[in-house]
């Protein structure tokens, strides 16, 4: 839970920031993007977000989180993969080299505020 935590105070810092150049108040929404592959526990970010955003201009907004999936090339046959984690074989010729292209991303994709 340690590394949700660091990403929900980065999230709040990107808020913050955000409410500086775009002079808001308060914060409604944040859609967060969060890659199968990026090691993120929506549960945990959850109950991370509703801590570090006590007390904020994002106290009580609605967090929503859209699910991206996972998928790589294989540095072997030039496959391009779906993964469901981060370490697999590659479906078309068994191998294991598979290079990540996207999935592992955290992403503020959009903040909704009054």
């Amino acid at each position: 839970m340690m590394h949700e935590m660091s990403l929900a105070v980065n999230v709040m810092q990107i808020i913050e920031e955000s409410a500086l150049t775009q002079n808001f108040r308060r914060v409604r929404i944040v859609v967060l993007e969060i890659g199968k592959l990026s090691a993120v526990e929506p549960d945990a970010i959850r109950f991370c977000f509703d801590v570090v955003t006590r007390g904020t201009l994002a106290e009580d907004a609605q967090l929503q989180i859209i699910d991206c999936p996972g998928t790589g090339a294989c540095l072997a046959c030039g496959a391009e993969v779906e993964m469901q984690e981060q370490f697999g074989l590659c479906p078309s010729c068994g191998s294991s080299r598979l290079k990540i292209t996207s999935g592992n991303q955290i992403r503020v994709k959009d903040l909704v505020v009054e």
